[in-house]
């Protein structure tokens, strides 16, 4: 079986269709999605699906991609996170690719999710583009990982250095990746799923973006994960079975709830 550790079907294309989707998971062994939140006026759409799906969980935080949008305080955070059914402070970060100019809001809005995870203990889901460097700078001040007393959590649709993730992982951290590794452009991340060990990896869709090959270009879904999971197998030269063993141990080793729920 796989878990989807990241998707995002409460976006509009993927709410529309949402039966499909559920029977398309059951279809490739899919028996879990983590739905993840982006910001705080959409977090009830997110725990709503969390709620209406046994197999769905959420979490709850504000992307550093939304700019214009309430800013959470960790204690908000904190009392939105008491919902049993949200598992994950996030996702959160840095991503200095998009957007340009000061962006201490959104090192100021990091802070407050790394603090909510320590308060509420529970993982934190981490997004970096072209900001590795304050990004682990940041985890190292607040205390995110499980070396100075936080939860630790996931670096998401991971696409950095070896040296990156060997830093997250050195935290606490497990490594994420999406359909990004099946692209045949992504060749400095496929050494790095090789590299890193196994019981410190996830995989995911990031849906409804970024979906693997075969369906490159198409919209994505928590179903093409099984893809993701294929491709590292043999990235790996190890058995599909083992990949599936080793991320779905590891998705509830991090997220702190049994198999059963």
């Amino acid at each position: 079986m796989y878990i989807d550790s990241h998707c995002h079907i409460n976006f509009p294309e993927l709410a529309a269709k949402l039966p499909e989707l559920m029977q398309n998971m059951q279809n490739n062994g899919v028996t879990h999605a983590l739905c993840v939140s982006v910001d705080l006026p959409d977090f009830p759409q997110v725990l709503a699906l969390a709620e209406q799906y046994p197999h769905i969980y959420a979490s709850v935080g504000v992307h550093p991609d939304y700019e214009d949008t309430p800013e959470p305080s960790a204690q908000q955070l904190v009392e939105l996170a008491q919902h049993p059914k949200i598992i994950a402070i996030g996702e959160t970060g840095l991503d200095y690719f998009r957007l340009q100019g000061d962006l201490e809001w959104q090192r100021e809005r990091f802070r407050q999710h790394i603090r909510a995870s320590r308060l509420s203990r529970k993982p934190l889901i981490i997004h970096t583009r072209a900001a590795s460097a304050d990004t682990i700078r940041i985890m190292r001040e607040e205390g995110a990982g499980t070396d100075q007393g936080g939860v630790a959590g996931v670096m998401h649709c991971f696409t950095e250095s070896l040296e990156v993730a060997q830093a997250a992982v050195e935290m606490g951290f497990y490594i994420s990746f999406s359909g990004i590794l099946t692209f045949k452009s992504a060749k400095d991340l496929q050494a790095v799923a090789k590299a890193l060990p196994l019981d410190r990896i996830l995989i995911e869709t990031d849906s409804p973006y970024l979906a693997p090959v075969p369906f490159r270009g198409k919209m994505n879904e928590p179903a093409y994960v099984k893809h993701v999971g294929e491709f590292l197998a043999d990235l790996r030269g190890i058995s599909v079975l083992e990949v599936q063993q080793a991320t779905t141990e590891n998705f509830f080793r991090l997220f702190q709830f049994a198999r059963e729920a």
